[in-house]
C-alpha cells in the first residue's frame, strides 16, 4: 500500500528535511511549493483589508507519496527536523493512496495496424 504525506513547515527548515530525507534509501522524492499561511493563533478579528492581506506568513507545502514501510521514517523525520518549537510550525498529515503511477516509468505501446 502507499501514503501520500503533506506537510506545511517553515521555509527554514526545508534544506534540513530534504537533507534528513537523503538519508532513507529507495526514498521516491518528493514535491515542494512555496504557500503562505495562517493558523489558529492569527484566528482574531480582523482590524481592515490591510490585516487581511498580511496576516499569513510564508510556508513550504511538502507532498509524496510512500510505500508503508517509508511512511514513519518520514513523518519522524518530518516532526523532529521541521519542530522548532515555536508557534507556526506547520502541520502534517498522512492520506491514503489508491493507486500510483511514476509516469517516467510508463511502457508506452505502440499498436500497428
Amino acid at each position: 500500500m502507499m501514503k501520500e504525506i503533506k506537510a506545511v513547515i517553515q521555509p527554514n527548515r526545508l534544506a534540513k528535511v530534504r537533507s534528513a530525507f537523503r538519508n532513507i534509501k529507495s526514498f521516491p522524492g518528493m514535491t515542494i511549493s512555496k504557500v503562505d499561511g495562517c493558523g489558529p493563533h492569527c484566528a482574531k478579528p480582523s482590524q481592515g483589508i490591510i490585516e487581511e492581506l498580511t496576516d499569513y506568513s510564508p510556508k513550504v507545502r511538502i507532498e509524496m507519496v510512500l510505500p508503508d514501510e517509508l511512511v514513519e521514517g518520514a513523518l519522524q523525520i518530518l516532526v523532529e527536523v521541521g519542530h522548532t518549537g515555536q508557534v507556526g510550525d506547520g502541520i502534517v498529515w498522512v492520506t491514503p493512496v489508491e493507486r500510483m503511477i511514476r509516469l517516467s516509468e510508463q511502457i508506452i505501446v505502440h499498436e500497428c495496424d
